[in-house]
């Protein structure tokens, strides 16, 4: 049976679930969020649950992001891929969508059967104004179960792929990674390769060169994709 992302996923933070695995920096708002493994896997299991119980939702069903590189869409991918659900790339009919507040006009070009709208709040707080026809993300998730038994069926076929793109990358097994989101916006390169390759992730969004280096210093980065 091909590996799934779950399993990935899984293998990745078996070791020391309490070590930072992604580690998000917005140099235009100076926000820095660090999460660990357990952490994001309780993120991921929320999202799942949420996807599962709220919206029956369930393998083969469908999913599109309207999202830019953040640790909250870590989340949401994942939880996708745990829930079974194919992630489309192209606008068309899905099942469910999540688009940043930013991009809310951008799902009119989706017919989606849900539809949730993320604040990116740097504290992950809930939105005060909602847009109408969405529900907000984070007040919803907060509501649902911890854990999370996934399905095979998650992503199998991004497997193969994000395992060659970690040696394209350069990527080794226990590297700390730090990336460029505005150079990397592709979920292969700036979540899934690394952890295929065993990596941990320092996702950086608007990244002032000027912080390159004392950053890599900071979080012993071992790898960059610049």
């Amino acid at each position: 049976m091909a590996e799934n992302i779950a399993r990935v996923f899984a293998d990745a933070i078996a070791t020391d679930p309490t070590r930072p695995l992604l580690t998000w920096y917005d140099d235009a708002t100076g926000e820095r969020t660090e999460l660990s493994g357990a952490t994001l896997a309780n993120w991921v299991a929320k999202t799942a649950n949420l996807l599962a119980d709220e919206v029956a939702l369930g393998p083969g069903d469908t999913a599109a992001l309207l999202l830019p590189p953040h640790w909250q869409t870590a989340a949401v991918l994942l939880g996708c891929w745990s829930a079974g659900l194919v992630v489309a790339d192209t606008p068309g009919d899905v099942d469910v969508l999540f688009a940043a507040a930013a991009r809310v006009a951008e799902a009119d070009a989706w017919s989606a059967g849900e539809r949730y709208v993320l604040a990116l709040d740097p504290f992950a707080l809930p939105m005060r104004q909602v847009p109408p026809g969405f529900a907000d993300y984070v007040s919803e998730v907060r509501a649902h179960g911890d854990h999370f038994t996934p399905y095979a069926s998650g992503g199998k076929d991004l497997v193969a792929r994000a395992r060659r793109r970690a040696g394209e990358l350069g990527i080794a097994p226990g590297a700390r990674v730090l990336v460029d989101a505005a150079r990397h916006p592709d979920p292969v390169d700036w979540l899934l390769a690394p952890l295929t390759a065993g990596a941990t992730i320092v996702l950086c969004a608007n990244l002032d060169p000027a912080r390159l280096d004392p950053r890599i210093a900071t979080e012993k980065a071992t790898h960059t994709l610049t």
